[in-house]
């Protein structure tokens, strides 16, 4: 809270400069550069403190049937401001319910350690410590309409990892293409067969597996499935991937904007960049969906994408990593 309060009062200096500005700064700067910095930094300095896609009004993810969220208006999001009409619906998906891959009710009595490394299931958030009340956890972030696990397997953090595969768009020719002065930046994408948003083709972490691991399983899961192919070309796809993947960049870790997010359960990833800078390693073979998506294809990186989740926030750090376009 203090340093939410402290970025409060950074805002508030900066929007408070700009009505000043114009001792400093030409009428041109002030009309049209100063309304865009000040965008720019609301945008950056909120972000990190509040969620949008986990709390849409009317909306959980899950078909008919499915319980909607309750209202949470911005200025409710936090815990710590009283909302005292605020009665989410419990709700945890049937799919969830009794997998092997899920935890059980939190009134199984089945002990959980919250905070801690519970056996192989690391529940220690990238945002730091978390409240459990009433036996459950609390999302670190606020409210989100929807209480229990919704459609996610574990109370509290669920962990994911998100590979940020690139290569620079090149021409006929081989020469980088350019917009607006800078190289532009492509992705493997994949669409997702649940609701047909494009995202980078990442997955859960399972149980005591290492991130690096779940990297690079999830990528030739979801976007070079090789199931057709000889092992020949096999042996090919699996040399490249285990090159590509000998060292990467981490460009995010923490809290994702999740739509399956509710009060008791939250997404949060790891997100690695690993660039082919020649743009080599993929042209001997095609970009094949895996089971859980219906498309796979080199995006180009812009301003103008619409991801899945946070996915647009990670691949936008991989840009700006590498000086591309966005």
């Amino acid at each position: 809270r203090a340093l939410v309060k402290m970025l409060s009062h950074v805002r508030a200096t900066v929007e408070f400069s700009a009505v000043h500005v114009h001792v400093q700064f030409p009428f041109f700067f002030r009309l049209f550069c100063v309304p865009f910095m000040l965008r720019r930094f609301s945008m950056a300095a909120t972000k990190i403190f509040t969620h949008w896609k986990c709390r849409a009004p009317n909306t959980y993810p899950g078909g008919a049937g499915t319980p909607q969220r309750f209202p949470v208006p911005d200025d409710k999001v936090s815990w710590s401001v009283d909302y005292s009409e605020y009665k989410p619906p419990k709700y945890t998906s049937k799919s969830v319910v009794g997998a092997v891959w899920a935890d059980s009710d939190i009134q199984s009595g089945q002990r959980f350690l919250f905070n801690e490394v519970d056996g192989k299931v690391d529940r220690r958030s990238f945002m730091g410590s978390y409240l459990v009340v009433d036996g459950a956890p609390r999302n670190p972030i606020g409210r989100t309409g929807m209480a229990e696990r919704g459609l996610l397997g574990k109370w509290g953090p669920n962990h994911a990892a998100d590979p940020i595969v690139t290569r620079w768009k090149r021409s006929c020719g081989g020469d980088k293409i350019l917009k607006d002065g800078k190289p532009v930046l492509q992705f493997v994408a994949v669409e997702r067969k649940d609701n047909g948003e494009w995202a980078i083709p990442g997955g859960m972490v399972d149980a005591g597996e290492n991130v690096s691991v779940t990297l690079k399983r999830e990528f030739s899961e979801e976007a070079l499935s090789s199931l057709d192919v000889g092992s020949e070309e096999r042996r090919k796809i699996e040399t490249t991937v285990n090159d590509l993947f000998a060292s990467g960049i981490k460009v995010y870790e923490g809290y994702v904007d999740d739509p399956r997010n509710t009060d008791n359960a939250w997404m949060e990833t790891v997100a690695m960049n690993f660039h082919d800078d020649s743009g080599d390693a993929f042209d001997r073979f095609d970009l094949k969906a895996g089971d859980d998506a219906s498309k796979v294809s080199w995006v180009d990186v812009g301003h103008e994408l619409k991801l899945y989740a946070s996915h647009s926030d990670f691949v936008c750090k991989a840009a700006e990593l590498h000086g591309a376009y966005y």
